[in-house]
């Protein structure tokens, strides 16, 4: 590349190049945006101190000890029941959807991807604590129903079409409500939802794999089968359930509510219909393939519609609220194009990546995105969740990041 003495030329989309410098960041800015101002009080430095840190890292410790105690004693039962042998081959064998459910998350998740540790803990609830509820709910049922004296075919029908969609989705379901009031900071959106919908969902499918295939194992003979109907076939079925609800709370999120009870209930209301009528007409179906062809694949086409256009929804919302930034200086508006467009941000990574700065852009990038989504914060009336300290902080990281990009040594190459 060419002259870098003006500006990095990682701010390039298509034919056009920042042809004027920014001058230092400002450290005090205060400009207008609606009914909503600009005003970072701090630019360098440490970041601000929050208050209640200790409160938050001892209930994460908490809930990770008792999602980890639950999920130990389902693998104990899972042993119980089927076996080592058993369910180790059904575990090996249910890593593989669980796989393709990752990648699928990590495509949703690529304009913030959330932290590491609520990842884990969606993960943990889901091949965990909502298994947990859901046998405890299926044995207690079992009882009644036997009590009952009721038919095995009309038992074995509300068992899949009622109960299972209920249990299961009420079960999943609170995990995503946890991490919304948990990780309030990092649930700004729908798509947020999704991706915490899909983890928690892909931990309950992971369980729910390793217990048929190992069932199969046991039995032998359908294990082939099995794994090609529920490993290959579905491995999104749970995900597209559940992300219903992590939708809904993510909605409710961006309109700034704090304790979204109301879209947590609207959200499992299709969650549960979706899931009843995945089972329930199977009972149904002469044909499965030929049914899977003509209900599920396009119920999965118009998922991967909706997160589509979800997805570019986000990357709008990223421009607009970094668009208030550059107004009053903290970025070029051609770094603001390049921050909101997928095409930009692999092409200011490959640059950065060639003259040694990959890191640097990488973080710029990140704290960039998680600004926007701070400044939406702000206006979404959430400050009580320390938007504003977030906003600071990030400006500091930011301005940092942009002086080492535009540094003699990054300059040229």
């Amino acid at each position: 590349m060419s002259d870098f003495s003006r500006t990095p030329d990682y701010t390039a989309t298509g034919v056009h190049r920042v042809v004027a410098p920014l001058g230092d960041a400002p450290s005090q800015v205060r400009a207008e945006t609606g009914a909503h101002a600009i005003t970072p009080s701090a630019t360098s430095g440490a970041a601000p101190r929050r208050r209640g840190a200790g409160w938050s890292i001892l209930i994460g410790t908490l809930g990770f000890t008792a999602v980890g105690l639950v999920s130990l004693f389902v693998v104990v039962y899972l042993v119980s029941g089927l076996g080592a042998t058993s369910v180790v081959i059904g575990a090996v064998l249910a890593l593989v959807p669980l796989g393709i459910v990752f990648w699928g998350v990590r495509w949703i998740d690529r304009w913030e991807p959330e932290p590491r540790t609520a990842l884990f803990f969606a993960f943990l609830w889901g091949a965990g604590a909502s298994v947990f509820i859901a046998l405890a709910v299926d044995a207690e049922v079992q009882s009644i129903v036997a009590a009952a004296g009721g038919s095995s075919a009309a038992s074995e029908f509300v068992g899949a079409a009622i109960q299972a969609p209920i249990v299961e989705e009420l079960a999943k379901g609170l995990g995503v409500l946890l991490l919304f009031l948990g990780v309030r900071r990092r649930f700004d959106g729908p798509v947020d939802g999704i991706v915490y919908a899909a983890v928690v969902a892909g931990g309950f499918a992971f369980t729910e794999n390793i217990l048929y295939f190992g069932v199969a194992f046991v039995e032998g003979g359908s294990l082939g089968e099995t794994f090609f109907v529920r490993g290959l076939m579905s491995p999104f079925a749970h995900v597209m359930f559940t992300a219903a609800i992590g939708a809904a709370l993510g909605f409710a999120a961006r309109r700034g509510a704090r304790f979204p009870l109301g879209a947590f209930l609207l959200g499992l209301v299709p969650a549960i219909a979706l899931h009843a009528f995945w089972n329930g007409a199977l009972f149904f179906v002469g044909d499965f393939y030929g049914y899977y062809l003509l209900v599920q694949v396009p119920m999965f086409v118009i998922a991967v519609a909706i997160v589509t256009m979800l997805r570019a929804q986000e990357g709008r919302l990223i421009g607009e609220r970094l668009a208030e930034y550059a107004a009053v200086g903290w970025f070029h508006p051609q770094e603001v194009a390049m921050l909101s467009s997928r095409s930009g941000r692999r092409t200011a990574e490959a640059w950065a990546k060639g003259v040694g700065l990959g890191t640097v852009m990488h973080a710029f990038i990140r704290d960039a995105t998680q600004l926007a989504y701070a400044r939406q914060r702000v206006i979404a009336g959430r400050d009580r969740i320390g938007a504003q300290l977030d906003e600071q902080a990030l400006l500091a990281r930011v301005a940092d990041a942009r002086h080492r990009l535009a540094a003699p040594g990054a300059r040229s190459g």
